[in-house]
């Protein structure tokens, strides 16, 4: 049965990757990493995410690309995902925690897995594929 996104989601897709810690990432909030690299979490409000009357948003979610091709194919798709300048340059994506119903589950795992794959150990990934006949 495929579900809609949820906020909840987030954390317990990425929990549920090896070697993955959950830290007090920007303004405190939660953020995850693996080999202490940040591959996702929530954003602090910043100048560069504003809705249209120019107000900050206050619900970003910034997950990491493996690299430039796959951020593009994510910000051009007709989805939620989106970018903004300061992430020239940066292969990340972003999202609004109040758009993740438009993905699936799924969908949402398969960025973050891919996420976490672009910064943890190679090793660990390949024996985390190979645990999942991948």
């Amino acid at each position: 049965m495929t579900r809609a996104a949820r906020v909840e989601d987030v954390a317990e897709v990425a929990l549920a990757l090896p070697r993955v810690v959950q830290i007090a990432g920007w303004g405190g909030r939660p953020a995850w990493q693996v080999s202490k690299k940040v591959f996702c979490g929530h954003r602090s409000p910043r100048p560069d995410a504003v809705d249209a009357d120019g107000v900050r948003l206050d619900d970003v979610i910034l997950m990491r690309t493996p690299d430039e091709s796959d951020k593009l194919a994510l910000v051009q798709a007709d989805g939620p995902f989106f970018t903004t300048s300061h992430f020239d340059g940066y292969n990340a994506v972003l999202i609004r925690a109040s758009r993740l119903a438009e993905i699936t589950r799924a969908e949402l795992a398969e960025v973050i897995e891919d996420a976490w794959c672009a910064c943890a150990p190679k090793t660990v990934v390949r024996a985390w594929l190979a645990e999942r006949g991948a």
